[in-house]
């Protein structure tokens, strides 16, 4: 959504000063703006969790290796029955099932993989909106307590309440 129809909706507030908003909680981290691929939009139907034993002293090599692959869309380390965990997307089970056997089953340090394929996705990452409650808790108050003027000047305002809730719109969401 522009700049402009964000100011246009909120009323009382210039473009100017959304644009600055946005770029400062873009700097601080925040938030972070990219666009984000459909991989069944692009033939890649099959989407499998891997999770994977490693060596113990390996566990980070084998993590920044697996991130290499195109076919890999996520990658963390992991405490608990294994020790990283990766998301493949495939065209199709064979080929994820020979990604899993013949890649990654053979980068060194690899002891063990479980792979369960996953046929329905309700809720993505990129579709996780900020709880109303980290809106009022202490983390937030400093960012919840200043307002910035149109001219770009700042005042104190009170802290949004439990009811109100920040939600980044992603894909219509």
């Amino acid at each position: 959504m522009p700049a402009s129809e964000m100011a246009r909706r909120l009323g009382g507030i210039s473009e100017r000063v959304i644009r600055y908003r946005i770029e400062r909680i873009v700097k601080e981290g925040y938030i972070q703006i990219s666009a984000i691929t459909n991989p069944k939009s692009l033939g890649y139907t099959v989407t499998a969790d891997v999770f994977l034993e490693v060596e113990s002293g390996a566990i980070l090599d084998v993590a920044k290796k697996t991130s290499e692959y195109d076919c890999v869309s996520y990658v963390a380390c992991s405490i608990g029955e294994s020790d990283i965990s990766i998301q493949v997307v495939g065209h199709d089970t064979s080929e994820v099932y020979q990604f899993v056997t013949e890649v990654i089953g053979k980068i060194p340090g690899v002891r063990k993989t479980t792979t369960s394929i996953v046929p329905l996705v309700l809720k993505d990452v990129y579709q996780w909106r900020i709880p109303k409650a980290a809106c009022t808790s202490e983390n937030s108050v400093e960012m919840n307590n200043t307002k910035e003027s149109n001219d770009g000047s700042n005042s104190t305002q009170k802290p949004l309440d439990a009811n109100e809730g920040v939600k980044i719109d992603s894909f219509g969401g």
